[in-house]
């Protein structure tokens, strides 16, 4: 691709926070790019208030779409701000590029991989993961992680924070024990591969010891419902300290926090600029 508009894509948040989040990592990878980065939401960041925003609305897909392709612009590239293939990216995205394509006529519009491509991954996302948990530990042994998520109906999202565990294992070595949670997961036994529920999982080891320190490990990029001051996962660990009197629970900062998260994001930038063969066509 010669010189295309270039979108960094999350899937969108109603909480101002993750959108100004949005925004600054779009500002900082066109410094390290040289390169104009566009921050645009899939969906949800239309009903933040401006005032919350400094003022400027936020941009979501299908709005900015019309309007660059109504200026006469035909190419351009996303950068997906996830760390599997959601639904949002192999759905969502094609079926309004297909309503676009009936407005406005030919476009091509490619994606580079998601922040963790299986089956190679992204040892970057390991060391910030690892890293994000040493900026809380402060030096004291780590022994109970879990790795949380927002959960995902689809096995192949899962299948990200599973390879991620398993690296970080090795990382992090044998004596600590490391878990697996999710926000969010349907109902019935056709969905246990996403596994079980933070509270669950918060309850399960208080139930076995009281005292040691359990350091939540956040797979998340931005704050919103779930992460970030006020969500629910910080009100689900204060419940399980009162519970629990006291129960040490120690929470990581986020992805979207830790400065090699753009190099991630100026890798695939740079290798979807020099070949066409590190980009999915989405059409064109």
């Amino acid at each position: 691709m010669k010189s295309p508009t270039i979108l960094l894509v999350d899937n969108g948040s109603r909480n101002a926070e993750s959108t100004l989040n949005l925004r600054r990592l779009a500002a900082a990878l066109s410094i390290q790019a040289n390169l104009p980065i566009h921050p645009v939401s899939l969906q949800h960041a239309e009903k933040i208030p401006d005032e919350l925003l400094d003022g400027i609305p936020a941009d979501t897909f299908t709005p900015f779409m019309q309007q660059r392709l109504a200026l006469g612009e035909r190419e351009f590239l996303l950068l997906p701000l996830f760390f599997g293939p959601s639904r949002a990216l192999s759905a969502f995205i094609p079926d309004q590029v297909k309503n676009l394509q009936s407005q406005f006529g030919h476009f091509i519009l490619c994606q580079t991989p998601v922040l963790c491509p299986l089956p190679a991954g992204e040892p970057l996302l390991v060391k910030i993961l690892c890293d994000q948990l040493a900026s809380v530990s402060k030096g004291n042994p780590l022994t109970r992680v879990i790795l949380v998520d927002h959960g995902s109906p689809m096995p192949e999202v899962t299948a990200v924070r599973t390879h991620l565990a398993e690296e970080m294992q090795k990382q992090l070595g044998a004596e600590v024990k490391l878990q697996q949670a999710v926000m969010e997961r349907r109902e019935g036994t056709a969905y246990d591969f996403n596994g079980e529920l933070l509270e669950s999982a918060l309850n399960q080891a208080a139930a076995t010891d009281k005292k040691t320190p359990i350091y939540l490990s956040q797979l998340f990029l931005s704050p919103g419902r779930h992460a970030g001051s006020g969500g629910d996962i910080e009100s689900i660990c204060e419940a399980a300290r009162q519970r629990y009197s006291g129960l040490p629970i120690f929470t990581s900062p986020l992805v979207g926090e830790h400065p090699v998260l753009l190099d991630i994001l100026h890798n695939r930038l740079l290798a979807a600029l020099e070949s066409p063969e590190n980009v999915v066509h989405i059409s064109g």
